[in-house]
């Protein structure tokens, strides 16, 4: 079997996209797997299939889980991805959405001596910008809840802006213009039944759809 160090980038992707599914608390399924990396579920079958025969992951059921070797190889390529997220916004000045595509380039090619330098450079962070925990570094759970459960007129923090929304469509770039970032403050303008949210920031109102409320977490 080939080392962690010796996988295809593919198979670093799909370990990564395995690993993001469960940290965002969503049943790993090959449907879910083929709807986050925009691959046919045919091309998901296979490859899931070739992963299996690695080592990298175990099936049971409908249910796909990483093995230890598989989860060494997730906890590093995501590792490496946020490290880049991190220096690319605060080093380079890139926005949210640029540096999450360009990051799932750099994933890939970087080597432990640059990511040793981008950490050392970044003081060591211990999640991306999008508050997302870096493995492997210092960071520590805190208690979280939606925002979509703040009541009208509260205060919160945002803490954490989930991989899910990552992928949606035009989503960081309304959050990053909107100053909805981890550590930002703001309150509940209008709250609906429906999970959908009015939240006012730095005096600017913007609204949420139930997705988008109900995903992003916060201290409140």
């Amino acid at each position: 079997m080939a080392t962690t160090g010796e996988h295809h980038p593919a198979f670093e992707e799909y370990c990564e996209c395995i690993f993001e599914l469960r940290e965002d608390h969503i049943d790993v399924i090959q449907a879910r797997v083929a709807d986050r990396l925009g691959v046919s579920r045919p091309s998901v079958s296979e490859m899931i299939k070739r992963m299996e025969t690695e080592g990298l992951i175990v099936i049971r059921g409908a249910k796909i889980s990483l093995t230890p070797d598989g989860d060494v190889l997730a906890e590093r390529v995501v590792r490496r991805h946020r490290i880049a997220e991190r220096f690319l916004t605060d080093v380079l000045g890139l926005s949210w959405a640029n540096a999450h595509h360009e990051a799932g380039k750099w994933e890939h090619i970087m080597n432990q001596d640059v990511e040793s330098a981008m950490n050392r450079v970044l003081h060591n962070p211990t999640t991306c910008p999008h508050g997302n925990p870096i493995p492997g570094s210092s960071y520590r759970q805190e208690r979280l809840s939606p925002l979509s459960e703040v009541l009208e007129g509260k205060l919160f923090t945002v803490n954490r802006i989930p991989e899910e929304l990552e992928f949606a469509p035009g989503v960081l770039e309304i959050l990053e213009q909107a100053n909805l970032k981890p550590g930002h403050s703001g309150t509940i303008v209008t709250s609906n039944k429906d999970g959908s949210r009015v939240v006012r920031v730095d005096d600017n109102d913007v609204a949420l759809d139930e997705f988008t409320s109900s995903r992003i977490l916060v201290l409140a």
